[in-house]
């Protein structure tokens, strides 16, 4: 049953989703080549405690995990799509990284996610980072009251073909608020029209993740998830809130 959640509600969860996107300012300075995923994942979890809130994803099991999440963020690189343990590997030139971050603040939960390229980058990266943001931008537009679900995933899909990419229809959103994960799901791919209808006061985190080549998956052993075929991807992720006239991105300064 998907959650309609009142203005001040809305507001908790934008304050969640504020010191989130204070802690994504902060890691985007701190990408460097031979910068460890430890260090990232060590400065978010000291960031965010500072600012009285708690990491999330530290110690949350998804649905299909068979341990809890020990890190405060997911750090996946390059075929890795998401829910990379962010370890003691160094960042090289050209890596695609993906950094997705959760925090609960005062109760409520915000959830992002954003994909940098570190040092020198390629045109092939480069379409895969642009087609994956502009799908977030795209499907946030449809984020409206009297939309439908299927309408985000619609354009998400119509993104994905635009740039030559393809849209991993594995994976998906999904609502958020007094938990992190709630109804509805939020497919990648969708018939305009289609779906539950949007209403002011439910809350999506938005995640369009897209492949330069395969959109099948595999699962890692470290319970990640990669392409099927070792091709790069991308993933941007935003908690929206819907209102009376439009998307509220809630993880945002």
């Amino acid at each position: 049953m998907v959650k309609i959640y009142s203005f001040l509600d809305v507001e908790k969860i934008r304050q969640s989703g504020k010191i989130l996107a204070e802690v994504f300012e902060i890691l985007k300075k701190e990408i460097q080549i031979g910068v460890s995923l430890k260090y990232l994942d060590d400065l978010a979890y000291k960031v965010i405690k500072e600012k009285g809130a708690r990491p999330a994803f530290l110690g949350y099991r998804p649905g299909g995990a068979k341990n809890p999440y020990r890190a405060s963020i997911c750090a996946s690189v390059n075929n890795v799509i998401v829910h990379g343990f962010p370890g003691n590997y160094k960042l090289q030139s050209g890596d695609v990284l993906k950094i997705d971050c959760g925090v609960k603040y005062k109760n409520f939960y915000s959830d992002a996610a954003f994909t940098a390229i570190v040092g020198k980058g390629t045109k092939e990266k480069e379409n895969l980072i642009k087609a994956t943001k502009d799908a977030l931008d795209e499907a946030i537009k449809y984020a409206k009251p009297g939309s439908h679900l299927g309408n985000i995933g619609w354009a998400i899909e119509r993104i994905a073909e635009k740039f030559g990419v393809k849209a991993v229809e594995e994976l998906t959103g999904h609502g958020i608020g007094r938990d992190l994960h709630e109804d509805p799901t939020i497919y990648n791919y969708g018939e305009k029209g289609k779906g539950i209808e949007l209403k002011t006061g439910m809350v999506l985190a938005i995640e369009p993740m897209f492949s330069s080549g395969s959109d099948r998956i595999i699962q890692l052993p470290d319970e990640s998830w990669a392409t099927s075929d070792g091709s790069l991807s991308a993933h941007f992720e935003h908690t929206v809130a819907i209102a009376e006239k439009g998307a509220v991105v809630l993880t945002s300064l």
